[in-house]
């Protein structure tokens, strides 16, 4: 009785988290067109590109992957260019450990870490309480296979579309990430002030001598850091607060 209760339990979270995935999965249907393009220009089939995004889970990296491909660079550029890109990864996966229960098998662990996107990790980190990986599986049941299928649509037929059709549907990914980080700043005064911060440091950085000559990886990489090294300075958050939202 206790399983099938604990079934029902993560069969429903399962379900919410497929829900939520479904404009994540739109969103990246539409982008990973251009992906697509990029890919065919680098000489790869709609297979391979394919199989790229579903291996690779990261348009920014993959970019690069593309990129160093079509130059005929060797596999440690290749390596060392897609390490950068993706770096920020590796500190969500940090963010994400820190709020998963003590108990999590390392299995769960594993796969979210291969799975995280920045759609995806905001729809899990903004959830309160502890991380519950089924949430995130139903999220990627359908985000990831848009996401891989998308490439190799954009492979077949994205040189037959317009560019500037392509560039508007990106937009709707940065709308959608913008559906998730503003409600809960409206509701944590703090959260909106780093969030503010965020977008004034990320344009400044954009211009500023020396800063603006680095990556925009880099970039990412440098100010997620130190944002978030200072906001957890500045606003600690304590394990009682974590119970209280999971109650």
């Amino acid at each position: 009785m206790g399983r099938l209760k604990f079934l029902k339990s993560k069969r429903k979270i399962l379900a919410e988290g497929f829900r939520d995935g479904i404009p994540i999965g739109l969103g990246y249907l539409a982008v990973s067109f251009s992906l697509g393009i990029a890919a065919k220009n680098a000489g790869l089939s709609a297979f391979q590109s394919f199989l790229a995004s579903l291996f690779c889970n990261a348009s920014a990296g993959e970019y690069s992957g593309f990129t160093v491909i079509a130059a005929n660079a060797t596999y440690v550029e290749m390596f060392i260019v897609t390490l950068v890109a993706n770096a920020r990864y590796l500190l969500m996966s940090c963010a994400l450990s820190q709020r998963m229960a003590e108990g999590t098998k390392l299995i769960h662990r594993i796969v979210l870490g291969f799975y995280i996107t920045d759609e995806l990790f905001g729809i899990t980190i903004s959830r309160k309480g502890f991380v519950d990986p089924y949430y995130t599986y139903g999220a990627i049941l359908f985000a990831g296979p848009c996401w891989a299928v998308g490439t190799a649509l954009g492979t077949i037929a994205g040189n037959l579309l317009p560019l500037r059709i392509v560039s508007a549907l990106s937009v709707a990914l940065y709308g959608m990430f913008l559906a998730i980080v503003v409600p809960p700043s409206r509701q944590n005064k703090k959260l909106l002030g780093i969030v503010v911060c965020s977008f004034a440091l990320s344009l400044a950085c954009a211009y500023l001598p020396l800063v603006s000559t680095l990556t925009e990886g880099t970039r990412i990489i440098i100010l997620t850091v130190v944002i978030s090294t200072v906001a957890a300075i500045l606003f600690p958050v304590k394990d009682k607060e974590v119970a209280e939202d999971e109650s």
